[in-house]
Order: C-alpha cells, then sequence, then structure tokens
C-alpha cells in the first residue's frame, strides 16, 4: 500500500474518529499533528488541489481567528489559504487523509474509503 498519512488533531472528535476508522481497518498511518508540528503551505495548497474537494470545506469559517483576520466573504485561492493556515493552523477543517497520490477531508470519516 501506498504511504498513508492523517494531518490530525487529538482533541477534535471528527480527527479522532478518522484515525480510529483507519486503525479498525488495520491501518496505521503516519499521524502529523499540524498544530503542533509547522505547516508546509506549498505541500497544502497541493493537498487541496489533489483532493478534488472545494477550498471552503477545507476552512474552519466558525473559528475566532477567521474573523480576526476578515476573512469573511474573500475569495481565496487553495494558496493563499494555505499560506493563513500555516500561520494559523485552526483554520485548517481535519483530518485529511493522504495516501499516495489520493487525498481526502474526511468528514465523515466514511469517506476515506474514497482514497483506500
Amino acid at each position: 500500500m501506498s504511504s498513508l498519512k492523517i494531518w490530525h488533531n487529538p482533541r477534535c472528535r471528527k480527527s479522532r474518529e478518522g484515525l480510529q476508522y483507519l486503525q479498525d481497518k488495520g491501518l496505521e498511518p503516519e499521524i502529523f499533528n499540524y498544530l503542533q508540528e509547522k505547516i508546509d503551505a506549498g505541500e497544502l495548497a497541493g493537498l487541496i488541489g489533489k483532493s478534488g474537494q472545494p477550498l471552503k470545506e477545507f476552512i474552519r469559517s466558525n473559528e475566532k481567528e477567521y474573523r480576526e483576520l476578515g476573512l469573511k466573504g474573500k475569495e481565496l485561492t487553495a494558496a493563499e489559504f494555505a499560506e493563513i493556515a500555516a500561520g494559523h493552523p485552526k483554520l485548517l477543517q481535519r483530518p485529511i487523509v493522504i495516501n499516495g497520490d489520493k487525498v481526502v477531508l474526511a468528514r465523515p470519516a466514511e469517506k476515506i474509503e474514497e482514497i483506500l
């Protein structure tokens, strides 16, 4: 199997569900705790593009930082959002699961099936 990785926030229920979904299938992904490790903006923009999912699904618009940064109503590219998320990782929706060159925002966790 290709390299399996999850962008994970252990404090997030949806992220824990995604990790558990993989583990229940006997898979042990590499865990990238994006809140503690530095986000590479170029990598993130690439992942968003590979997912085929709309950018808005990756943005946590209910976060205080979203309002403070004046992002409401702004049309951002994946690259622009990735640069912002690199400095404000709480704005990134999770979990993101990567399997080789396939990517999915696993909300709900069952979406992981699309890339296995």
